[in-house]
């Protein structure tokens, strides 16, 4: 289990200049809307264990460069529990987030709704959901940390509705709480490493690097919006609010030979070769820093799918889906579409690289949805709200590449293929023998320069220091 910080000693974990914002406060009869009896001496002493009056506290602070509103709860303060009056801090917070046009960052520790006010409370999760709606429909980002305990509607809302969900090391994390599981129930699943492996969190991070990991993702995610108006601080609107073309970015240069195939068989040999650079070092290459999200929040994870954010070119954010050259998961495609329709939300272009053999086609991939999976990232990037641009950096292996493809917007290196069929694959459907593999790579016309006569790319890049 993980330490527990109260609201206040979370807040100066994670920024400076905390400026709480004004409170509502709505009246209640003896013992609240209930009238449950000890419900107010409940409330007095959790006021004096606590110094606080109510199970958040709401404010804005600086976290890095950019000021945020900042929604702390107080698990000291009746377990954090969410009620009416917590409800009318939270939509008060996020009222000024939209107004004022920052993001909001939630840290989150909570047992669940309030069970002295009822259904009252419970209905608070619906105030809260619309609430973080109407901030993604505006396009601010919602980055949650995850303290300990999450779990109950905070964790199905403000925590699991993030846009990027963080979490301390060791927090128990999920919907049922530690008093209300099955009796033989794993506790280890209740964990933010759990939660992480299941594709529910994006990274566990360490207390003393939970500032300068909000602060990085705070100053990606609110670029665009600085850089239009020339200042730091996110309190401008966005280029995605405000109507403003994104432009797309260039591909990045080739890093491998630069010397095209002459045939197709060597085309698929380059593209294999384990001296090729990677997506990482395409990644590295590109982007002075990165950060990444990593599941695809149905349960999985693949990390033969790199997917977050980066500053690009010129300082400007980018959003990147790269495989790895490994055969891709349903997860991993699953995990694309997320990113995709982030960045479209939040205003940035995309860039993706595609290099993989194919999806994953073992009957446990066929168990968890592949032909679904590849479906939405089709059609995520078919729909996508930004430009998309995509560079072959090795194997394009049939639909599980070309679902990560931009349509009219796709380039290559001199060491990649793109091929409807691994050659082998064709030779073997076609029931000619091993010796034709060869030639069948030749008629499939799978170079790059074979590909932009074709029209299938847009051409192919140069090699870096050319």
């Amino acid at each position: 289990m993980t330490e527990r910080f109260s609201a206040r000693e979370a807040i100066a974990l994670a920024g400076d200049d905390f400026r709480e914002l004004p409170v509502p406060m709505r009246e209640f009869k003896p013992d609240g809307p209930l009238s449950w009896q000890g419900y107010d001496d409940a409330r007095r002493r959790a006021l004096t264990r606590t110094g606080e009056d109510e199970s958040v506290v709401c404010g804005t602070a600086v976290i890095g460069s950019t000021r945020a509103v900042l929604i702390a709860f107080e698990f000291g303060f009746l377990g954090g529990s969410l009620g009416a009056r917590t409800g009318d801090r939270v939509e008060a917070a996020y009222t000024h987030a939209r107004a004022h046009r920052l993001p909001v960052v939630s840290l989150v520790a909570t047992g669940g709704s309030r069970m002295q006010e009822g259904m009252l409370a419970l209905t608070q999760l619906q105030r809260v959901a619309r609430q973080s709606a109407l901030a993604r429909e505006a396009g601010l980002p919602q980055i949650a940390v995850l303290r300990d305990p999450t779990t109950g509607g905070g964790w199905a809302t403000l925590g699991a509705g993030a846009d990027v969900t963080l979490a301390l090391p060791g927090a128990q994390v999920g919907f049922a709480g530690s008093r209300v599981r099955p009796s033989d129930a794993d506790p280890a699943a209740y964990t933010a490493e759990a939660q992480m492996t299941a594709g529910a969190v994006d990274a566990v991070v360490r207390e003393e690097e939970l500032r300068e990991t909000l602060a990085l993702w705070l100053t990606l995610l609110t670029a665009p919006a600085a850089e239009a108006e020339g200042e730091v601080g996110g309190e401008v609107e966005s280029e995605a609010a405000s109507g403003g073309e994104v432009e797309p970015v260039s591909p990045p240069a080739a890093l491998g030979a630069p010397g095209l195939p002459a045939t197709g068989w060597d085309a698929v040999r380059h593209a294999r070769s384990p001296e090729r650079p990677r997506a990482a070092a395409y990644l590295d290459a590109y982007f002075s820093r990165r950060a990444a999200i990593g599941g695809d929040r149905c349960g999985g994870s693949d990390d033969g799918m790199l997917c977050g954010f980066g500053s690009g070119p010129a300082g400007r954010t980018v959003a990147y889906a790269a495989q790895c050259g490994t055969a891709t998961r349903p997860a991993g495609y699953r995990t694309a579409a997320r990113l995709i329709r982030l960045a479209g939300r939040l205003g940035f272009p995309v860039l993706t690289l595609v290099d993989t053999p194919g999806a994953a086609n073992d009957a446990q991939a066929e168990r968890q949805g592949a032909g679904s999976a590849i479906a939405d990232l089709f059609a995520a990037v078919a729909t996508a709200r930004t430009p998309v641009t995509t560079l072959v950096i090795g194997e394009g292996g049939s639909g599980g590449a070309l679902a990560l493809a931009a349509p009219g917007n796709t380039w290559a290196t001199p060491d990649s293929y793109f091929s409807v069929i691994a050659p082998e694959l064709a030779a073997a459907i076609l029931k000619r023998p091993a010796s034709e593999v060869r030639d069948t790579a030749d008629q499939l016309r799978i170079r790059p320069q074979d590909l932009v006569e074709l029209g299938v790319i847009r051409g192919i890049v140069e090699h870096a220091g050319r």
